[in-house]
């Protein structure tokens, strides 16, 4: 996978300069040529092959083919085996209260790299030559929780985007088997087949079409990006690339070594491929079935924990997607002549914090989400609108390493809950 990865970002390097070496000869029906070959969206068009977007898309599709299910048969079969209610209750406070605490320290360390930059005028980029875009309408993020409990079972099972939906459906399950325990054999029985066979499913797309999938993933994201969208957005991708690449190597490091007295170094070694799956995908529910097998059989965490903790993390633990936001918002403020005082940044950092929550676990998600925290900022004129253009224009990148930090922040609140829970194999961790 790391090959792939390399391998990806040096052909998309390489196919931006050939975009931009054509475009400048007065070429531009040989890069529109090659771009209708190799890179077209197909959907809703009728030329074109495509050929690297549809190999990503195969493989995206198949990932996400079994996030509802797996998310379902694992938490359910992890209420199953949790004999003892009060272990569940600590279980949970602890997960909450790890996502918590990560979410604040990441809140506080964007909010303060935000304006730092700010004040420093990194942000006051002309933004002129970009057209605007609709943004999406605000939504209040509090309806994460009214979605939690779904009206319609079978709704839930057919949309990836009520994942917490499922988890509080599988948890219920889950529970009641254990409660009336060998009057329920036959759905227990079905649950376990059904995990065995989604996890041989896994083992072979992720094995064998995995390394494929990343290399035409990577490249085709950074070959549709032309300098033109690069150049005025230098100054957020730069602030929010740095910011997210201090906490991913050192944030959760620190977070492991503080909270489990653990050495961080095997975490941060074995947790790597998990960031590259994520970068490449750009979707945490894409990704969740590698965290779950990393965490579960190199970082030692009890499977019942990991079970319970990852689907739930996916869901509402997006600390990559928070700093993102609070970036964004401080750089669309600054560049559209907003105010920008340390009591605004915290309240954008509340807003971040709630509406990330509701981020659905699905690739250019956050930067629609954005839009709740700019239309609770207010942040609304003209000019914030085209510097909310520009970002939707060429987020993608930032939110492929934005997800790295979603995935392994969820990993990192499991290895420290299953210590405190004795659910923890030392010895498979400095293995």
């Amino acid at each position: 996978m790391g090959i792939a990865l390399g391998g990806g970002l040096l052909a998309g390097m390489l196919f931006i300069f050939l975009r931009e070496y054509l475009l400048g000869a007065g070429k531009e029906n040989v890069w529109q040529t090659i771009n209708l070959i190799l890179f077209q969206d197909i959907n809703g068009s009728s030329q074109g092959l495509g050929i690297f977007y549809i190999l990503g898309q195969l493989f995206v599709n198949a990932l996400q083919l079994v996030i509802i299910p797996m998310v379902f048969t694992s938490i359910a079969l992890a209420m199953c085996h949790i004999t003892d209610t009060k272990k569940l209750g600590r279980i949970s406070y602890k997960t909450i209260m790890g996502f918590l605490a990560t979410s604040i320290f990441a809140l506080g360390f964007a909010g303060v790299l935000g304006f730092v930059a700010h004040k420093a005028g990194i942000f006051q980029v002309s933004i002129s030559n970009i057209t605007a875009a609709a943004g999406s309408e605000g939504r209040n993020p509090l309806l994460v929780i009214l979605e939690a409990v779904p009206n319609n079972i079978a709704g839930a099972f057919t949309q990836n985007g009520k994942v917490l939906a499922i988890v509080f459906l599988a948890v219920v399950t889950g529970l009641i088997i254990h409660k009336l325990e060998d009057e329920i054999v036959i759905i227990k029985k079905i649950l376990v087949e059904l995990n065995k066979m989604i996890t041989v499913f896994l083992g072979f797309v992720i094995t064998k079409f995995g390394p494929v999938a990343i290399f035409v993933l990577i490249t085709r994201t950074f070959a549709i990006y032309g300098i033109e969208h690069l150049k005025p957005a230098l100054a957020y991708v730069g602030i929010v690339t740095v910011a997210l690449l201090i906490f991913l190597i050192v944030g959760y490091a620190i977070f492991i070594l503080i909270a489990t007295r653990l050495n961080p170094i095997p975490f941060v070694k074995k947790i790597a491929k998990v960031a590259l799956f994520g970068f490449s995908t750009s979707s945490s529910a894409s990704t969740l079935p590698l965290n779950t097998q990393t965490t579960v059989n190199e970082l030692g965490v009890n499977e019942e924990v990991a079970s319970f903790i990852l689907p739930l993390g996916m869901t509402i633990n997006m600390n990559g997607t928070a700093i993102m936001q609070v970036i964004a918002a401080i750089f669309i403020a600054s560049s559209a002549g907003y105010e920008v005082t340390i009591g605004k940044i915290i309240t954008i950092g509340l807003l971040a914090l709630i509406a990330s929550i509701g981020t659905p676990a699905a690739p250019g998600a956050g930067a629609i989400i954005l839009f709740t925290v700019l239309t609770g900022m207010g942040y609304q004129n003209d000019a914030a609108v085209l510097a909310y253009s520009l970002i939707l224009a060429i987020n993608r990148p930032v939110e492929m390493l934005v997800t790295s930090l979603n995935v392994v922040g969820d990993a990192a609140t499991a290895v420290v809950v299953a210590k405190s829970e004795g659910a923890f194999d030392e010895e498979t961790y400095y293995k």
